[in-house]
């Protein structure tokens, strides 16, 4: 896990390589929050994904007879959590592309 950290904070290194100043720092610092907050994002969503399969698994082992309604309300609870981190995508896109921050 530290070797995955240090590479992950090591690659943010190569947006800062330049000598920035003003638009190109508002630039770059748009792409390293849209970066790491949808990573963030992106983990937070697989590890509530990871509980909602092992909570509806654990339930239709418990009871078979409700396996339909359980999957068919597991299935909406994923769209859900995949619906955050789309809007995360989003914003990160935005961020990007079409910064607002520039004025």
């Amino acid at each position: 896990m530290k070797i995955l950290f240090m590479m992950f904070f090591g690659m943010i290194g190569f947006i800062f390589a330049n000598d920035l100043s003003g638009i190109d720092m508002i630039k770059s610092y748009s792409i390293a929050g849209g970066v790491i907050g949808l990573g963030i994002a992106a983990l937070g969503g697989a590890i509530g994904m990871g509980h909602a399969a092992a909570a509806a698994i654990s339930g239709t082992a418990r009871n078979p007879g409700i396996g339909g309604k359980l999957l068919t309300t597991m299935f909406i609870a994923l769209a859900l959590i995949e619906a955050q981190v789309i809007y995360t995508l989003v914003f990160a896109i935005i961020a990007i592309y079409a910064n607002p921050f520039i004025g």
